[in-house]
């Protein structure tokens, strides 16, 4: 089996996942997994998943590591899970990691690797150019971060799922989806409900 993995940071009506899901396609993918989560969000629902779907022998593609994971570690379990699993993991036009046959050769794994440490220095990178952006900003008078909620104006679509989050029958991801909020926005509601 042919797993494809496509990821965005944000939920699907602020980023469009479709052109990763065309190229997986393409690149073969028969069954696609979608995540949309931070890359080195710790926890990654929709790629456990496909991680515990893939048997030995099975192969994993993805666009770019930084679909994959933006943290080295996270990368670097990833690898351990390939290697584990003797699974096939394809960079699409890029780099594959093969264990089907036992372990991946030394090179092939340090390149792996080096892709996920530049993964990981853009990531930064962007998060300093954006912390020097809003300090900027303040300095100029602007006011920094989103306006105070009260739980008044809580979404009505929110406080209707709510309790279905409360009664174990929905996740954090699933809730946001459901609201149509970010799973930050949903914590933010969730610590001022509780």
């Amino acid at each position: 089996m042919i797993y494809g993995y496509a990821r965005c940071s944000t939920n699907e009506k602020k980023q469009d996942i479709d052109r990763q899901v065309r190229e997986l396609k393409a690149a073969g993918a028969e069954e696609i997994f979608l995540e949309y989560e931070h890359g080195d969000s710790k926890v990654k629902e929709q790629q456990a998943l496909m991680f515990e779907r893939a048997q030995e022998g099975d192969s994993i593609i993805t666009l770019e590591v930084p679909r994959l994971a933006r943290s080295t570690k996270q990368l670097c379990e990833i690898i351990d899970v390939i290697r584990a699993k003797h699974l096939r993991l394809t960079i699409v036009g890029s780099i594959t990691m093969d264990c089907r046959r036992g372990n991946a050769d030394p090179m092939t794994e340090a390149f792996l690797q080096m892709a996920g440490v530049f993964s990981q220095l853009e990531l930064s990178m962007i998060r300093a150019r954006v912390r020097s952006g809003m300090a900027n900003a303040a300095a100029k008078g602007a006011k920094i971060g989103r306006p105070r909620v009260t739980l008044d104006e809580i979404p009505p679509q929110f406080l209707r799922h709510y309790p279905a989050y409360k009664a174990g029958n929905l996740n954090v991801s699933e809730l946001a989806r459901v609201c149509e909020l970010s799973r930050t926005t949903v914590y933010k509601y969730l610590q001022m409900l509780e």
